[in-house]
């Protein structure tokens, strides 16, 4: 640890060494001082003072003591995940949702708004400030208590949190969505594609837990799709990669109308073919060869461990699965093992909160989290 440091900088030297200690304890239930110094290469006597200041600042807890053994039994301690909060957001056709969460990723207030489809710019952002300020008073917080904000929207978005494309929702190209939350929460806004952030909250706490590399299917009144490689989420240089349903060819941008064709609600459709209706049945076969389409060229791709489902449809996994598994056999050379999201609509808010938390931990390692400036 002390290698990273030049020129006997103590002040530094110190900082470093408290950034150590929270990051080996940050995720784990509780370490001794031991096991402290063992995962920062510290002496046991320099963790023991780098544990000492943070008590003394709050970030870390005692967490009672080890029983057994021989002598006074071994303290504890664990990180305070209630010392920050993040924030996230999902902007949707139908919804915005807002939801609270500590530093552990642990939601501590939700906040719903119904929205329309053909909701205008002002109405939705409107929404979105409603959404808001119901979550942080919910959770008790002002925006200030907030460390960073992750926010998910339909469409593309650039590096700074603006909309650069959105065919889903009117007047939407263009919003500087960063900006918005910013005046909010004045803290660090990351903003981005709602079938992205789907895909990192799979892999954070949803089916593909296990996956590195996954292809993620947002499967409802739009189609879209996000990439995992390699155990992380896959952007693309101009952060457009999945946008395979640009290519009117593979049918995802009329997939949805299958569904509507055969008798209105596309949950109707579902039931329908539950129950065994035959043009139900057929209204379903033809939308998953439309999904599976494009589904494939990502596999044939990408080559994934695993493909999950999820969006509005996912509640119907099962007349959508078996149907899609085998039109992946026909034009896969290998097909991956297919999945339903267990995480429903919650998924796209969870990928935010994680991607706010991605940062805070991202700024907390190289010493630019609100954290550190208590250090």
């Amino acid at each position: 640890m002390t290698a990273e440091t030049s020129g006997g900088d103590l002040s530094r030297l110190r900082q470093l060494n408290a950034l150590a200690v929270l990051k080996a304890l940050k995720g784990q239930p509780s370490l001794t001082l031991t096991e402290v110094a063992k995962r920062t290469g510290l002496s046991r006597a320099s963790a023991e003072d780098v544990v000492r200041e943070l008590l003394g600042k709050g970030w870390v807890a005692e967490a009672g003591a080890t029983a057994g053994g021989v002598g006074r039994p071994a303290r504890r301690y664990r990180f305070r995940a209630d010392a920050g909060r993040v924030l996230g957001i999902d902007i949707g056709g139908h919804k915005i949702r807002a939801v609270a969460a500590d530093l552990d990723g642990d939601v501590q207030h939700a906040a719903r708004v119904a929205v329309t489809p053909g909701m205008g710019r002002l109405d939705r952002l409107e929404a979105v400030d409603r959404a808001v300020a119901e979550c942080l008073e919910g959770a008790g917080l002002g925006g200030g208590d907030v460390w960073a904000a992750g926010v998910g929207t339909t469409g593309l978005v650039d590096g700074a949190g603006k909309v650069m494309l959105s065919e889903a929702l009117p007047e939407w190209t263009g919003v500087d969505l960063a900006a918005h939350v910013r005046r909010l929460v004045p803290a660090s806004v990351l903003v981005e594609n709602d079938s992205k952030l789907a895909a990192l909250a799979e892999c954070w706490r949803g089916v593909a837990r296990y996956a590195k590399d996954m292809v993620f299917l947002l499967a409802g009144l739009r189609t879209g799709a996000g990439l995992v490689i390699d155990g992380k989420l896959h952007r693309g240089f101009g952060n457009a990669s999945g946008e395979i349903g640009a290519l009117p060819v593979l049918g995802w941008i009329r997939a949805q109308e299958h569904l509507a064709d055969a008798s209105g609600e596309a949950g109707d459709v579902f039931a329908a073919a539950r129950e065994g209706d035959k043009a139900a049945l057929a209204a379903v076969r033809r939308y998953v060869k439309d999904l599976a389409l494009g589904a494939s060229a990502l596999v044939l791709t990408l080559d994934p461990q695993m493909v999950v489902v999820g969006g509005g449809f996912s509640r119907s996994a099962d007349v959508l699965i078996e149907p899609l598994r085998r039109e992946l056999d026909r034009w896969c050379i290998r097909t991956p093992e297919v999945r339903m999201s267990a995480l429903g609509d919650e998924a796209v808010v969870l990928g935010a909160v994680r991607l706010a938390l991605d940062d805070v931990e991202e700024r907390l390692l190289d010493g630019r989290s609100p954290l550190v400036s208590h250090l």
